[in-house]
């Protein structure tokens, strides 16, 4: 839906700052629900003030076009290191693992409680919250990112009923029953992606997606520890 490039955010005085810049991919820059989410994104991040969501700084326009000016994270996101983790045939060792879910659930947390100018909670619930969605920086900080389908009392673009939203493998049972959802759908998907970097493996896979739903529905998922040794029993039952 949109693509983030390298960018720089200049100032007076010769002020120069290295920022990321998301865009919307040209065929759809004219499409008003996609516009509607891009701006809702800006919107509900620009409520969360935490270390560990990676901010929007501001919204600028060109030719019609709108652009979000974010902080530049130094580092890459955690799907692409779990890529390369599985690759070797290894998993994210459970000290590591553990800092960047506890990360992820502080940014996650500050968005549940993010509220509004008159002290109105705001409801926000990330909804799509996978390996993707999280960026890992140099400095170990492990960040949120893209708030572009979470649920929000402000949002102006809503989810039609009975339509479901999300990543098939990461979708706690109520989003795929289509149902209300809140903070603990977020939990839930961040439960899936600890396991992933303890196991090495992920949950949820194969091409069939109704056994994936059902797998998802009866709660049948094996233990990290079974997939992969030296995960201690306090770890797995955090998962």
């Amino acid at each position: 839906m949109a693509s983030v490039y390298l960018g720089r955010l200049r100032g007076a005085a010769g002020f120069v700052r290295t920022v990321a810049i998301k865009c919307l991919h040209p065929a759809l820059t004219r499409d008003p629900e996609t516009v509607a989410m891009l701006i809702d994104e800006a919107h509900i991040a620009s409520r969360i003030r935490a270390p560990n969501v990676v901010p929007i700084l501001d919204v600028t326009s060109e030719d019609g076009e709108l652009f979000l000016v974010m902080e530049y994270v130094h580092g890459e996101s955690l799907g692409k290191l779990l890529h390369e983790v599985r690759a070797r045939g290894e998993a994210v060792p459970p000290s590591i693992a553990s800092g960047i879910v506890s990360g992820l659930l502080s940014g996650l947390h500050a968005a549940h409680e993010a509220r509004g100018d008159d002290g109105t909670p705001l409801d926000i619930v990330h909804r799509d919250v996978s390996p993707q969605n999280v960026m890992v920086g140099v400095d170990g900080v492990s960040r949120v990112v893209d708030f572009g389908i979470a649920k929000a009392a402000t949002r102006a673009q809503t989810t039609q009923e009975g339509q479901i939203k999300g990543k098939l493998g990461y979708m706690a049972p109520e989003q795929l029953r289509a149902q209300p959802v809140d903070r603990r759908t977020d939990v839930f998907a961040a439960a899936i992606v600890l396991a992933e970097m303890l196991s090495g493996k992920r949950l949820f896979d194969g091409d069939d997606a109704g056994a994936i739903v059902g797998r998802i529905l009866l709660g049948k998922v094996p233990a990290p520890s079974s997939l992969r040794d030296g995960i201690s029993p306090e770890v797995v039952s955090v998962v």
